[in-house]
């Protein structure tokens, strides 16, 4: 190891693109995007990807996990120490979720964005006060307007969804059949 020559005292050894994202997204405390990092890092968006992909894949069986929302990423605490992680925080029990509310984030999850009305037609019943319930936990959010009449809104899933149900992305989903929605 070498001598700084100032303090006479050991140089640290440069760290890996992958320590350097590891730290970036611990100390970050939210999602951080991949151009964010290539811009501190000054590395291309490619190199950023790969190192998050080696992270991803150090941090599997680990205690934490590397958790992506399209472009945004962040390290997260893994889902199967959500119980001991409760416990030592204090954190409540938390709220379960009804039977009808779960219906209605399976099928945004499943077909994403998706208007109320499509909604409905799957289930067969008002899921106005569901959504209500779903966007004030957070679980769901507005994904933008359908270009139709009446431009109806389009609910997606949230990062806290993904984060809620130890989801690294939507593509951890499990197959399920759905019902088709009916166009708008």
């Amino acid at each position: 190891m070498e001598q700084s020559p100032l303090l006479n005292i050991p140089s640290l050894p440069t760290p890996t693109t992958v320590q350097l994202i590891e730290a970036l997204l611990f100390v970050a405390g939210e999602p951080v995007t991949v151009t964010e990092l290539a811009r501190v890092l000054d590395l291309p968006p490619d190199a950023v990807e790969q190192a998050l992909d080696d992270l991803a894949a150090a941090c599997a069986g680990r205690g934490v996990r590397l958790q992506r929302d399209a472009d945004r990423v962040q390290m997260v605490s893994a889902p199967e120490a959500a119980a001991v992680i409760e416990r030592f925080l204090g954190a409540p029990t938390p709220i379960r979720l009804s039977t009808a509310a779960l219906e209605t984030l399976t099928i945004i999850a499943y077909r994403q964005p998706i208007t109320r009305a499509q909604i409905e037609a799957i289930r067969g019943v008002d899921s106005s006060s569901v959504l209500r319930a779903l966007m004030a936990r957070d679980l769901i959010a507005e994904g933008g307007r359908l270009e139709t009449v009446g431009r109806p809104i389009l609910y997606v899933t949230t990062a806290e969804f993904l984060r809620q149900f130890g989801l690294s992305s939507l593509a951890d989903l499990p197959p399920l059949e759905l019902p088709e929605a009916p166009a708008a």
